[in-house]
C-alpha cells in the first residue's frame, strides 16, 4: 500500500492513422524515461507515487501487476468493523468473499443501491444468507438515472476510517481481467474530543476539511426520502479528513444551483467546473484525454459536448483551448480483449439511429484506441517512443480525465462518471440551475497539491505507480500518475467504429465466440 501523503493545503495559483502535427507533445512524446530500478523511499519525498492505482488482472503477468491493487487488497484486512459499501451492480456472494474468512461474518456490512426489490431478486436473496449484511435502496429521482457511484467507506477496530473511491462494479467480472482503478484516502485518524474543524477552511477546494465537507453533503443527499445514511455521516463526523489531498467531484439526482459559491456544495459539472477554476495549469498547448467505458446519446450537434462537459473541463479562459481526445475501444479491441466478446457487455455506445450516426460524425475526429496496437504489430510515431500501460488487453471499464500540458500533467481526474447528460447534468435554461439524473463520484487530483509544492511536477508511469528517479530536476517534486492506456494515442481511421454492445458481431473473437445484442 502506498505510503499516506502528507497533510495538504491548497496552493493557488484496424489500419493505424498517423497522428497529426498538431497533436500535444506530450501525448507523441515519452512523459517518463525507460523503467530503471527507482529508489522505493525517498528521504526527501521528491518522488512521489501514484493517487490513482489499476486493479490486478488475472490472465496478466506479474511484470503488469506491479503496483496494482485487487479487491481482496482492499477488503481482507482483518480489523475491519464496518463496511459501507455503494455501487451500481453487485454480487453479495462475491463482496463477502474478499473479507477476512476469520472475521467476515463480523463486519457489518451496508450495500447502498439503486434498485427496488421487484426488480433485484437475487441481490435480496443472498443479502437473506448473511445476517451481517443490510441493503439500502437510495432514492432515485430520475427516470433514466442509475446509481453509478463506486464507493466504499470502511471502519476499523484501531479506531481509523478509509475512503475508497474506485471505477468497478462489486462483480468478479471487473476485478478479473477488466481495467480499473481505485483511489484510497489516508488512514483517517479519530478526531480528539473537542476538536472541530474550522468553517473557514471548507473554502479551500483540494483541502482535507472542505473533502470531508463535500462527502458528508454526498451523503446527506441519500436522506431526501428515508434516513439511508445517517449513521454513517453521524460517524464519519467524528474522524479527521486533514491528510487528504483531493477534490471530491460528485453528482447528486435532481434540480441544483449552479452558481460558484466555495461555501457550498456543487454537484455534476458545476462541481467540476469549481474545482478546476482552482487547478494551475501550464501555459502552452495542451490537452484533456476523456477515457471512458460509456458514450450515451449527446445529440445529433456537439453542443453539450462543448459547451458543457468540454467547457467545464476547461474553464480557465486565460489559457489556450486544450485539444479534446476521448479513449474508447473498436470491436476489433473488444475482440482481442482478455475475455473477448464478453468484455464488451460492460462498454456501451451506440451509432444505430440517424441521430446517433451524427453524433459518430462529431466525436469520430476525437476518438483514439484504447489498447493502441494492431493485429500485425505495434504501432508508433517515429516522434516519440511507445510508452506500454501494460493494459492493451484488459478491456477498459476505468474511466478517467487527463490534462496533459507540453511536458508535464497539470492534473487528473478518476470517477465513475462516464460521457453523458445524466452522470454531469444538463443546463436548466434560464433557471441558473442544472438537472441530474444518475449518482457518481470521484476525485480530482494535480502535483502541486499532492505535493504541498508550487514547483511540483506530474508525469506518466507505466507499469509502476512511481515516478523514474531520472525525473527529478532543480523545479521541484515529481509525482507519478499510473496511465491506463498506452502512449503515444492512436486516432481511429476512416474505417473504424467504436464498440458498440447492441450490434452483431458475426467475426469470431479470439475464443470462438460471435457476439449478439443482450449477451454479456
Amino acid at each position: 500500500m502506498a505510503e499516506p501523503p502528507a497533510k495538504c493545503r491548497r496552493l493557488s495559483g484496424g489500419q493505424a492513422g498517423a497522428i497529426p502535427h498538431r497533436t500535444l507533445a506530450s501525448l507523441t512524446h515519452p512523459i517518463s524515461p525507460p523503467r530503471k530500478k527507482t529508489v522505493a523511499a525517498v528521504p526527501n519525498r521528491k518522488l512521489l507515487p501514484s493517487p490513482f492505482r489499476l486493479t490486478t488482472i488475472r490472465d496478466l503477468s506479474p511484470a503488469a501487476n506491479v503496483g496494482a491493487v485487487s479487491l481482496n487488497d482492499l477488503l481482507g484486512d482483518p480489523l475491519i468493523s464496518e463496511c459501507w459499501e455503494f455501487n451500481y451492480l453487485h454480487d453479495i456472494d462475491f463482496l463477502m468473499n474478499q473479507f477476512d474468512e476469520d472475521t467476515r461474518t463480523l463486519v457489518k456490512v451496508h450495500v447502498v443501491h439503486g434498485f427496488w426489490k421487484h426488480d433485484d431478486a437475487n441481490r435480496q436473496d443472498q443479502a437473506a444468507q448473511y445476517d451481517n449484511v443490510n441493503l439500502h435502496v437510495a432514492f432515485m429521482p430520475e427516470m433514466f438515472g442509475t446509481h453509478h457511484t463506486k464507493m466504499m467507506v470502511l471502519f476499523r477496530h484501531d479506531d481509523t476510517a478509509q475512503v475508497i473511491i474506485h471505477t468497478a462494479n462489486m462483480i468478479a467480472k471487473d476485478w478479473t481481467n477488466m481495467t480499473n482503478a481505485v483511489w484510497q484516502s489516508p488512514s483517517l485518524p479519530r478526531l480528539s474530543l473537542g476538536i472541530h474543524e474550522s468553517a473557514a477552511e471548507r473554502i479551500e477546494i483540494g483541502s482535507g476539511v472542505k473533502f470531508k465537507a463535500d462527502l458528508l453533503s454526498y451523503l446527506r443527499a441519500y436522506n431526501t426520502k428515508r434516513s439511508i445514511c445517517t449513521p454513517l455521516v453521524d460517524e464519519l463526523t467524528k474522524f479527521d479528513f486533514s491528510a487528504v489531498c483531493g477534490s471530491l467531484v460528485a453528482s447528486v439526482p435532481g434540480r441544483h444551483d449552479v452558481e460558484d459559491n466555495p461555501n457550498q456544495t456543487r454537484w455534476g459539472w458545476a462541481a467540476l467546473k469549481q474545482a478546476l477554476r482552482t487547478v494551475p495549469v501550464q501555459p502552452g498547448k495542451s490537452g484533456v484525454v476523456v477515457q471512458v467505458s460509456s458514450i450515451a446519446t449527446l445529440g445529433a450537434t456537439d453542443s453539450w459536448l462543448q459547451r458543457t462537459l468540454f467547457n467545464s473541463l476547461s474553464p480557465l479562459k486565460s489559457t489556450p483551448e486544450p485539444e479534446f481526445k476521448v479513449v474508447f475501444p473498436t470491436a476489433d479491441e473488444i475482440r482481442r480483449s482478455l475475455d473477448g466478446y464478453a468484455s464488451g457487455g460492460s462498454i456501451h455506445t451506440k451509432i444505430q439511429s440517424a441521430q446517433q450516426q451524427k453524433q459518430l460524425e462529431y466525436l469520430r475526429p476525437m476518438f483514439c484506441h484504447w489498447a493502441n496496437d494492431t493485429e500485425r504489430g505495434i504501432d508508433t510515431d517515429p516522434r516519440g517512443v511507445r510508452r506500454d500501460a501494460g493494459r492493451q488487453r484488459a478491456a477498459p471499464h476505468i474511466k478517467t480525465y487527463i490534462r496533459y500540458g507540453e511536458k508535464s500533467i497539470d492534473w487528473a481526474l478518476l470517477t465513475s462518471a462516464n460521457i453523458s447528460k445524466q452522470a454531469w447534468g444538463e443546463a436548466a435554461t434560464g433557471s441558473g440551475q442544472l438537472r441530474i439524473s444518475s449518482w457518481e463520484i470521484g476525485v480530482l487530483v494535480w502535483p502541486a497539491l499532492l505535493a504541498n509544492d508550487p514547483k511540483a511536477k506530474m508525469v506518466g508511469t507505466f507499469k509502476t505507480n512511481w515516478p523514474a528517479e531520472e525525473q527529478l530536476d532543480e523545479g521541484g517534486p515529481i509525482v507519478g500518475l499510473r496511465v491506463p492506456y498506452n502512449l503515444p494515442l492512436r486516432s481511429y481511421d476512416q474505417s473504424e467504429e467504436p464498440w458498440v454492445a447492441t450490434a452483431t458481431y458475426t467475426e469470431p473473437d479470439w475464443q470462438g465466440n460471435t457476439w449478439e445484442p443482450g449477451q454479456g
